[in-house]
């Protein structure tokens, strides 16, 4: 039996990334995901709740949120933690890939709850998981962008592997892992269907550029899921993403 697990879920492409490696390996069956204290926006990207509510639902996955400043960033999660915990959660998928530091702090956070801090991403190189990504057949978007490397021309495109030409003539990584980047993930193998985006307006705050995206086709109030009768299951879809 797969250890059961949960996803730190930040709804962009290193998230993502970091759960198709980590479903053949684990039950994942919940996500986690901070919000700013009003439930407003994703405290990582930004993002609408809609938007992360859409993912959910298109991964099949049960959503836990916490509501925080980034003073009370450790201990929102972990109360999140706590109840992840209390479903018999014993693993949580991290999407880290370089700083030593973030998988330190997930470590620390997962340890004195008897968690196991997964993280499938650690140590590789950008580039090579960049490749990966756009070979999954995954699809992510661009929603903000830090100004002084990357201008607002850049927000609402998604990755291609003719980006990493793009990303080396500006010296940005390809994962933009020094914050060049965030994207907002549209589909994958994993998803059940792909999830449709309106866009909205170009913000720049604190030298950010920022786009801002809702789940399009939806009227207000109504519910962001699947189409009905998208059904395709969990393990149509892990079949699809090993190439089977």
């Amino acid at each position: 039996m797969k250890p059961r697990a949960a996803i730190s879920w930040s709804g962009g492409k290193d998230s993502c990334a970091a759960l198709h490696r980590a479903v053949p390996l684990f039950d994942v069956v919940s996500m986690v995901t901070m919000f700013d204290d009003e439930a407003a926006r994703s405290r990582s990207h930004g993002l609408r709740p809609e938007v992360l509510a859409a993912q959910a639902a298109r991964l099949g996955l049960r959503q836990v949120v916490g509501r925080c400043t980034w003073p009370t960033y450790n201990a929102a999660f972990g109360s999140a933690l706590d109840e992840l915990a209390e479903d018999g959660i014993t693993h949580v998928v991290f999407g880290d890939i370089v700083f030593p530091e973030h998988r330190q702090w997930a470590n620390d956070i997962c340890a004195p709850r008897g968690m196991t801090a997964v993280e499938p991403l650690f140590g590789c190189s950008t580039r090579d998981l960049f490749v990966e990504w756009v070979a999954s057949g995954a699809e992510a978007v661009i929603v903000t962008t830090r100004a002084e490397r990357l201008d607002a021309g850049w927000l609402g495109r998604t990755l291609s592997i003719h980006m990493l030409t793009e990303f080396a003539q500006l010296d940005v990584d390809p994962c933009g892992e020094n914050g060049e980047y965030h994207t907002v993930v549209t589909n994958s193998p994993l998803f059940r269907e792909r999830l449709h985006l309106d866009s909205g307006e170009h913000v720049l705050r604190s030298g950010c550029w920022a786009l801002d995206v809702k789940v399009g086709g939806v009227l207000p109030g109504s519910d962001p899921g699947l189409t009905p009768g998208c059904n395709r299951s969990v393990s149509e879809a892990l079949q699809k993403l090993r190439g089977v």
